[in-house]
């Protein structure tokens, strides 16, 4: 059984060091590596971020590890949108190629989110990730955002 556990501070190296790997095995035909080099190339801004990610308690980051390493990660919180269709975002769920279909998915999203009603954005053609959002309960409801990476759709899920 795969169970998730809360991020800690000092982690930071080893989640931006995950979120650039599973970026490149996720996103493989989607992003253009060189984009996804641009995304990741400020390494000292990228730990900054993400240290003070981990030190907000409002938007808690959860972790699955496999042999000693981290495979995945996902972090929700209040929305950001200005109009949100639910009280709650996903704002990332990651994990590593290898362990894709091992449950590592469903125990990040039980652990970030649980049953609660709540809502994501998915990048459009990453029909893998749809069809895994599909089978927790969430829908697409029409709502677009463009963004440098491309096309972002809204995914909901009712509570």
């Amino acid at each position: 059984m795969t169970v998730a556990r809360l991020a800690g501070p000092a982690e930071a190296e080893l989640l931006v060091d995950l979120h650039e790997a599973c970026w490149r095995e996720a996103y493989a035909g989607l992003i253009d590596p060189p984009m996804i080099d641009r995304v990741f190339a400020d390494r000292p801004a990228a730990l900054a971020r993400r240290r003070a990610h981990l030190a907000d308690p409002t938007t808690p980051t959860w972790v699955v590890e496999h042999d000693g390493r981290l495979v995945g990660f996902a972090t929700a919180g209040p929305p950001r949108d200005l109009d949100p269709p639910a009280g709650l975002e996903l704002r990332a769920i990651y994990a590593r190629a290898s362990v894709w279909g091992t449950g590592v998915g469903r125990a990040l999203l039980a652990a970030s989110i649980g049953d609660a009603a709540a809502y994501l954005w998915v990048l459009e053609g990453n029909d893998r990730a749809v069809g895994f959002y599909r089978r927790q309960g969430f829908e697409l409801d029409g709502a677009t955002e463009e963004h440098e990476e491309g096309l972002h759709l809204r995914m909901c899920r009712p509570g």
